[in-house]
Protein backbone atom coordinates (compact mmCIF):
# COMPACT_ATOMS: atom_id res chain seq x y z
CA UNK A 1 0.00 0.00 0.00
CA UNK A 2 1.10 3.08 -0.96
CA UNK A 3 2.22 5.43 2.08
CA UNK A 4 0.20 7.99 3.61
CA UNK A 5 2.27 11.18 5.12
CA UNK A 6 -1.02 12.63 6.97
CA UNK A 7 -2.68 12.34 10.24
CA UNK A 8 -6.02 11.11 10.66
CA UNK A 9 -7.11 15.06 11.45
CA UNK A 10 -7.49 18.00 9.69
CA UNK A 11 -3.81 19.53 10.33
CA UNK A 12 -3.37 23.12 11.70
CA UNK A 13 0.59 23.63 11.26
CA UNK A 14 3.06 21.08 9.46
CA UNK A 15 6.44 22.20 9.78
CA UNK A 16 9.38 20.58 7.73
CA UNK A 17 12.95 19.96 8.37
CA UNK A 18 14.99 20.47 4.47
CA UNK A 19 18.99 19.10 5.13
CA UNK A 20 21.30 19.41 2.19
CA UNK A 21 23.95 22.30 1.73
CA UNK A 22 23.76 25.37 -0.49
CA UNK A 23 26.29 25.14 -3.30
CA UNK A 24 28.13 27.66 -6.07
CA UNK A 25 27.88 25.70 -9.36
CA UNK A 26 30.04 26.66 -12.69
CA UNK A 27 29.36 25.77 -15.66
CA UNK A 28 32.87 25.10 -18.25
CA UNK A 29 32.39 24.23 -21.95
CA UNK A 30 35.91 24.03 -23.67
CA UNK A 31 37.73 25.59 -20.49
CA UNK A 32 35.16 28.75 -21.31
CA UNK A 33 33.07 29.55 -17.66
CA UNK A 34 30.13 30.17 -19.23
CA UNK A 35 27.36 30.11 -16.11
CA UNK A 36 27.54 30.26 -12.47
CA UNK A 37 24.55 29.94 -9.94
CA UNK A 38 23.04 29.44 -6.75
CA UNK A 39 23.25 25.46 -6.27
CA UNK A 40 21.74 22.51 -3.84
CA UNK A 41 18.74 20.92 -4.14
CA UNK A 42 17.56 22.97 -1.39
CA UNK A 43 17.48 26.01 -2.76
CA UNK A 44 15.08 25.11 -5.29
CA UNK A 45 12.48 23.30 -2.49
CA UNK A 46 12.60 26.41 -0.81
CA UNK A 47 11.33 27.82 -4.06
CA UNK A 48 8.45 25.49 -4.02
CA UNK A 49 7.81 25.54 -0.24
CA UNK A 50 7.91 29.22 0.56
CA UNK A 51 5.43 29.90 -2.39
CA UNK A 52 3.19 27.25 -0.75
CA UNK A 53 3.64 28.85 2.33
CA UNK A 54 4.35 25.69 3.78
CA UNK A 55 6.82 26.12 7.05
CA UNK A 56 10.02 24.86 6.96
CA UNK A 57 13.29 24.58 8.89
CA UNK A 58 16.28 24.53 6.61
CA UNK A 59 20.08 23.51 7.91
CA UNK A 60 22.15 24.60 4.97
CA UNK A 61 26.12 24.70 5.75
CA UNK A 62 28.11 27.38 3.17
CA UNK A 63 31.37 28.81 3.96
CA UNK A 64 32.14 32.55 4.36
CA UNK A 65 32.64 33.03 0.86
CA UNK A 66 29.28 32.21 0.13
CA UNK A 67 28.09 35.02 -2.54
CA UNK A 68 24.01 34.73 -3.00
CA UNK A 69 21.55 35.86 -0.89
CA UNK A 70 18.76 33.12 0.39
CA UNK A 71 15.35 32.99 2.25
CA UNK A 72 16.64 31.21 4.92
CA UNK A 73 19.84 31.56 7.46
CA UNK A 74 22.19 29.47 6.55
CA UNK A 75 25.45 28.16 9.00
CA UNK A 76 28.39 29.95 8.20
CA UNK A 77 31.38 27.00 8.80
CA UNK A 78 34.77 28.82 9.91
CA UNK A 79 36.66 25.95 9.14
CA UNK A 80 35.46 25.40 5.39
CA UNK A 81 34.71 27.20 2.24
CA UNK A 82 31.17 26.59 0.36
CA UNK A 83 30.69 23.80 -1.80
CA UNK A 84 31.50 24.17 -5.52
CA UNK A 85 30.79 21.97 -8.36
CA UNK A 86 32.47 22.42 -12.06
CA UNK A 87 30.62 20.87 -14.91
CA UNK A 88 32.57 20.36 -17.81
CA UNK A 89 31.07 20.00 -21.50
CA UNK A 90 33.05 20.15 -24.74
CA UNK A 91 31.45 20.96 -28.04
CA UNK A 92 31.52 17.21 -29.55
CA UNK A 93 30.82 15.72 -26.60
CA UNK A 94 26.80 14.28 -25.43
CA UNK A 95 25.28 14.79 -22.32
CA UNK A 96 26.21 11.87 -21.34
CA UNK A 97 30.29 12.96 -21.67
CA UNK A 98 29.83 15.59 -19.03
CA UNK A 99 32.52 15.39 -16.29
CA UNK A 100 31.14 16.77 -13.14
CA UNK A 101 33.92 17.51 -10.38
CA UNK A 102 33.30 18.62 -6.59
CA UNK A 103 35.43 21.65 -6.41
CA UNK A 104 35.67 22.14 -2.68
CA UNK A 105 33.08 20.52 -0.12
CA UNK A 106 32.22 22.63 3.02
CA UNK A 107 31.43 20.84 5.71
CA UNK A 108 28.87 18.08 6.54
CA UNK A 109 26.00 18.19 8.62
CA UNK A 110 26.46 16.48 11.83
CA UNK A 111 23.47 15.19 14.72
CA UNK A 112 24.32 18.48 16.69
CA UNK A 113 23.67 20.35 13.88
CA UNK A 114 20.07 19.32 13.72
CA UNK A 115 17.87 21.13 16.06
CA UNK A 116 16.06 19.48 19.16
CA UNK A 117 12.76 19.54 17.41
CA UNK A 118 10.17 17.17 16.60
CA UNK A 119 9.22 17.73 12.70
CA UNK A 120 6.20 16.36 10.61
CA UNK A 121 8.12 15.99 7.24
CA UNK A 122 12.17 15.75 6.54
CA UNK A 123 14.08 16.01 3.74
CA UNK A 124 17.48 14.69 3.30
CA UNK A 125 18.63 16.28 0.08
CA UNK A 126 22.29 16.99 0.10
CA UNK A 127 24.36 17.27 -3.29
CA UNK A 128 27.99 16.86 -2.12
CA UNK A 129 28.38 14.29 0.11
CA UNK A 130 27.01 16.28 3.21
CA UNK A 131 24.22 13.91 4.37
CA UNK A 132 26.19 11.33 6.73
CA UNK A 133 24.40 8.12 7.59
CA UNK A 134 24.25 8.74 11.71
CA UNK A 135 22.45 12.64 10.91
CA UNK A 136 19.64 10.79 8.14
CA UNK A 137 19.26 8.49 11.30
CA UNK A 138 19.06 11.21 13.44
CA UNK A 139 16.42 12.78 11.23
CA UNK A 140 14.49 9.41 11.06
CA UNK A 141 13.90 9.76 14.87
CA UNK A 142 12.93 13.61 14.55
CA UNK A 143 10.44 13.76 12.01
CA UNK A 144 7.47 11.19 11.52
CA UNK A 145 8.00 10.73 7.86
CA UNK A 146 11.73 11.25 5.79
CA UNK A 147 12.32 11.84 2.17
CA UNK A 148 15.32 11.57 0.68
CA UNK A 149 16.59 12.22 -2.74
CA UNK A 150 19.22 9.33 -3.50
CA UNK A 151 21.55 11.69 -5.07
CA UNK A 152 22.17 12.28 -1.55
CA UNK A 153 23.11 8.60 -0.26
CA UNK A 154 24.85 6.97 -3.63
CA UNK A 155 27.38 10.34 -4.89
CA UNK A 156 30.98 9.63 -4.51
CA UNK A 157 34.24 11.53 -5.32
CA UNK A 158 37.92 11.10 -6.21
CA UNK A 159 40.18 11.97 -3.66
CA UNK A 160 42.17 13.35 -6.62
CA UNK A 161 40.31 16.03 -8.38
CA UNK A 162 36.96 15.69 -7.11
CA UNK A 163 35.28 13.57 -10.26
CA UNK A 164 31.41 12.64 -9.48
CA UNK A 165 30.24 8.79 -9.62
CA UNK A 166 27.39 6.55 -8.18
CA UNK A 167 27.53 4.01 -6.21
CA UNK A 168 24.33 1.41 -5.49
CA UNK A 169 22.64 2.11 -2.38
CA UNK A 170 23.43 -1.35 -0.94
CA UNK A 171 27.36 -0.22 -0.93
CA UNK A 172 26.51 2.58 1.36
CA UNK A 173 26.10 3.04 4.98
CA UNK A 174 22.62 4.27 4.51
CA UNK A 175 21.53 0.64 3.47
CA UNK A 176 20.26 -0.36 6.79
CA UNK A 177 18.11 2.94 7.23
CA UNK A 178 15.99 2.06 4.07
CA UNK A 179 13.40 0.49 5.93
CA UNK A 180 12.94 3.62 8.09
CA UNK A 181 12.97 6.11 4.98
CA UNK A 182 9.21 6.77 3.67
CA UNK A 183 9.79 8.28 0.58
CA UNK A 184 13.02 7.67 -1.59
CA UNK A 185 12.95 9.97 -4.54
CA UNK A 186 15.46 8.97 -7.50
CA UNK A 187 15.90 9.73 -11.47
CA UNK A 188 15.42 7.63 -13.86
CA UNK A 189 19.74 7.61 -14.82
CA UNK A 190 19.88 7.24 -10.55
CA UNK A 191 17.11 4.55 -10.11
CA UNK A 192 19.46 1.28 -11.68
CA UNK A 193 21.74 1.89 -8.20
CA UNK A 194 18.58 1.63 -5.97
CA UNK A 195 17.16 -1.65 -7.05
CA UNK A 196 13.73 -0.59 -7.08
CA UNK A 197 12.17 -3.84 -6.60
CA UNK A 198 13.71 -4.25 -3.74
CA UNK A 199 13.52 -0.64 -2.10
CA UNK A 200 10.16 -0.53 -2.83
CA UNK A 201 9.55 -3.61 -0.47
CA UNK A 202 10.24 -1.07 2.83
CA UNK A 203 9.56 2.09 1.30
CA UNK A 204 7.80 4.50 -1.36
CA UNK A 205 9.89 5.24 -3.85
CA UNK A 206 9.44 8.04 -6.79
CA UNK A 207 11.21 7.66 -10.35
CA UNK A 208 11.05 10.77 -11.79
CA UNK A 209 11.29 10.51 -15.73
CA UNK A 210 11.55 14.34 -17.16
CA UNK A 211 9.00 14.65 -19.75
CA UNK A 212 7.24 11.76 -19.11
CA UNK A 213 6.23 12.44 -15.60
CA UNK A 214 6.60 9.85 -12.62
CA UNK A 215 6.02 6.22 -11.21
CA UNK A 216 5.22 5.95 -7.60
CA UNK A 217 6.18 2.56 -6.74
CA UNK A 218 5.42 0.66 -3.33
CA UNK A 219 5.38 -3.09 -2.05
CA UNK A 220 1.68 -3.83 -4.06
CA UNK A 221 0.79 -0.41 -6.30
CA UNK A 222 2.88 0.98 -9.09
CA UNK A 223 1.10 4.04 -10.19
CA UNK A 224 2.14 6.43 -13.63
CA UNK A 225 1.54 9.98 -12.82
CA UNK A 226 1.23 12.00 -16.15
CA UNK A 227 3.37 15.33 -16.92
CA UNK A 228 2.71 18.75 -17.90
CA UNK A 229 3.65 19.94 -21.21
CA UNK A 230 6.88 22.17 -20.69
CA UNK A 231 9.35 23.82 -23.01
CA UNK A 232 12.61 23.01 -21.75
CA UNK A 233 15.19 25.39 -21.30
CA UNK A 234 16.96 24.34 -18.04
CA UNK A 235 16.32 21.38 -16.60
CA UNK A 236 18.35 22.32 -13.45
CA UNK A 237 16.50 21.90 -10.33
CA UNK A 238 13.50 20.36 -11.95
CA UNK A 239 13.81 16.86 -9.98
CA UNK A 240 13.98 19.21 -6.58
CA UNK A 241 11.19 21.21 -7.56
CA UNK A 242 9.68 17.79 -7.87
CA UNK A 243 9.97 17.15 -4.64
CA UNK A 244 9.16 19.87 -3.07
CA UNK A 245 5.74 19.86 -4.71
CA UNK A 246 5.28 16.46 -3.67
CA UNK A 247 6.22 16.97 -0.03
CA UNK A 248 3.55 20.11 -0.15
CA UNK A 249 1.03 18.39 -1.46
CA UNK A 250 1.48 15.21 1.15
CA UNK A 251 1.54 18.53 3.93
CA UNK A 252 -1.75 19.59 2.50
CA UNK A 253 -3.32 16.56 2.79
CA UNK A 254 -3.48 15.26 -1.03
CA UNK A 255 -3.11 11.48 -1.66
CA UNK A 256 0.12 10.18 -2.81
CA UNK A 257 -0.85 10.39 -6.65
CA UNK A 258 -2.15 13.79 -6.34
CA UNK A 259 0.38 15.04 -4.54
CA UNK A 260 3.12 13.36 -6.99
CA UNK A 261 1.18 15.51 -9.88
CA UNK A 262 2.10 18.43 -7.96
CA UNK A 263 5.43 17.62 -8.21
CA UNK A 264 4.95 17.07 -11.86
CA UNK A 265 3.93 20.32 -12.23
CA UNK A 266 5.77 22.43 -10.11
CA UNK A 267 9.20 20.17 -12.10
CA UNK A 268 7.80 21.36 -15.52
CA UNK A 269 7.60 25.14 -14.29
CA UNK A 270 10.96 24.72 -13.41
CA UNK A 271 12.43 23.50 -16.58
CA UNK A 272 11.04 26.40 -18.57
CA UNK A 273 13.07 28.69 -16.30
CA UNK A 274 16.71 29.60 -16.13
CA UNK A 275 18.24 28.67 -12.96
CA UNK A 276 15.89 29.39 -9.41
CA UNK A 277 12.38 29.35 -10.86
CA UNK A 278 10.43 32.58 -10.44
CA UNK A 279 6.49 31.59 -9.89
CA UNK A 280 3.92 33.94 -10.84
CA UNK A 281 2.01 35.06 -7.72
CA UNK A 282 -1.41 34.69 -9.70
CA UNK A 283 -0.64 31.42 -10.48
CA UNK A 284 0.27 30.12 -7.26
CA UNK A 285 -2.48 31.66 -5.00
CA UNK A 286 -4.81 29.31 -7.80
CA UNK A 287 -2.76 26.20 -7.15
CA UNK A 288 -3.37 27.06 -3.34
CA UNK A 289 -7.10 27.20 -4.25
CA UNK A 290 -7.27 24.15 -5.69
CA UNK A 291 -4.87 22.24 -3.21
CA UNK A 292 -7.07 23.46 -0.61
CA UNK A 293 -10.75 22.88 -2.48
CA UNK A 294 -9.16 18.99 -2.66
CA UNK A 295 -7.79 18.69 0.39
CA UNK A 296 -11.14 19.35 2.40
CA UNK A 297 -13.31 17.16 -0.47
CA UNK A 298 -11.33 14.68 0.23
CA UNK A 299 -10.86 14.46 4.04
CA UNK A 300 -12.33 11.44 6.04
CA UNK A 301 -11.98 9.50 2.83
CA UNK A 302 -8.96 7.66 4.18
CA UNK A 303 -10.83 6.61 7.33
CA UNK A 304 -13.96 5.52 5.64
CA UNK A 305 -11.84 3.13 3.58
CA UNK A 306 -8.95 2.67 5.27
CA UNK A 307 -9.50 -1.42 5.16
CA UNK A 308 -9.09 -1.15 1.30
CA UNK A 309 -6.01 -0.88 -0.18
CA UNK A 310 -4.96 2.28 -2.00
CA UNK A 311 -4.31 1.35 -5.32
CA UNK A 312 -5.96 3.87 -7.56
CA UNK A 313 -6.02 7.35 -8.14
CA UNK A 314 -8.60 9.30 -6.85
CA UNK A 315 -11.57 8.98 -9.09
CA UNK A 316 -11.38 12.93 -9.57
CA UNK A 317 -7.62 12.98 -10.51
CA UNK A 318 -7.92 13.64 -13.58
CA UNK A 319 -10.44 16.85 -12.73
CA UNK A 320 -7.38 17.64 -10.22
CA UNK A 321 -5.04 17.52 -13.50
CA UNK A 322 -7.28 19.94 -15.15
CA UNK A 323 -7.33 22.48 -13.05
CA UNK A 324 -3.67 23.19 -12.11
CA UNK A 325 -2.87 22.74 -16.57
CA UNK A 326 -5.49 25.65 -16.38
CA UNK A 327 -3.68 27.88 -13.65
CA UNK A 328 -0.19 27.03 -15.30
CA UNK A 329 1.14 30.21 -15.83
CA UNK A 330 4.98 30.12 -17.50
CA UNK A 331 6.79 33.53 -17.03
CA UNK A 332 9.37 34.35 -19.93
CA UNK A 333 12.70 36.18 -19.20
CA UNK A 334 15.36 37.24 -21.35
CA UNK A 335 18.63 34.94 -21.70
CA UNK A 336 21.94 36.74 -21.50
CA UNK A 337 25.54 34.61 -22.57
CA UNK A 338 28.29 35.23 -19.94
CA UNK A 339 31.65 34.11 -21.35
CA UNK A 340 34.99 34.11 -19.03
CA UNK A 341 38.12 32.41 -19.95
CA UNK A 342 38.74 30.15 -17.42
CA UNK A 343 42.44 30.48 -17.91
CA UNK A 344 42.93 34.00 -17.36
CA UNK A 345 40.32 34.31 -14.42
CA UNK A 346 41.74 34.59 -11.26
CA UNK A 347 38.10 32.89 -10.11
CA UNK A 348 35.58 32.33 -11.38
CA UNK A 349 32.93 32.79 -8.81
CA UNK A 350 34.16 36.47 -8.58
CA UNK A 351 32.89 37.35 -11.70
CA UNK A 352 30.08 39.86 -12.31
CA UNK A 353 26.67 38.05 -12.52
CA UNK A 354 24.01 37.57 -15.44
CA UNK A 355 20.20 37.37 -14.84
CA UNK A 356 20.94 37.80 -11.01
CA UNK A 357 21.94 34.04 -10.68
CA UNK A 358 23.92 33.49 -13.87
CA UNK A 359 22.60 30.53 -15.54
CA UNK A 360 22.37 29.91 -19.16
CA UNK A 361 20.15 27.21 -20.52
CA UNK A 362 22.56 24.61 -21.26
CA UNK A 363 22.78 21.48 -19.18
CA UNK A 364 21.98 21.02 -15.63
CA UNK A 365 24.77 21.07 -13.24
CA UNK A 366 23.69 18.85 -10.89
CA UNK A 367 20.80 15.99 -12.55
CA UNK A 368 22.82 14.58 -15.86
CA UNK A 369 23.56 11.23 -16.08
CA UNK A 370 26.82 10.18 -14.28
CA UNK A 371 28.92 7.16 -14.61
CA UNK A 372 28.67 4.40 -12.05
CA UNK A 373 31.65 3.37 -10.18
CA UNK A 374 32.52 0.15 -11.21
CA UNK A 375 32.22 -2.22 -8.12
CA UNK A 376 34.32 -5.11 -8.73
CA UNK A 377 37.94 -5.03 -7.55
Amino acid sequence: MVKEAKDSSVPTTHRCLIVGNYCHDVLIKDDVVIAESLGGAASFISAVLDGLSVSSDYISKVGPDFVYSVNHRQITSSSSKTTVFHAYFSTESTRQDRILKRVTACDPVTPSDLPNSKFDFGLAVGVGGEILPETLERMIEMCKVVFVDIQALIRVFDPVDGTVNLVHLNQTGFWPLLNRIGYLKASAEEAPFVDVEEARKWCCVVVTKGKDGCTVYSKDEELYIAPFPAYQVDPTGAGDSFLGGLVAGLVDGLAVPDAALLGNFFGSLTVGQIGLPKFDSRMVQKVKDEVLKRSLQHFGSHEKHEDEPKRLKPLDHEEFLAALSAAKVVPVYPIKECKWDLHSSPGALEQPACNGHRRLPLNPVCEEPIKSVDSKP
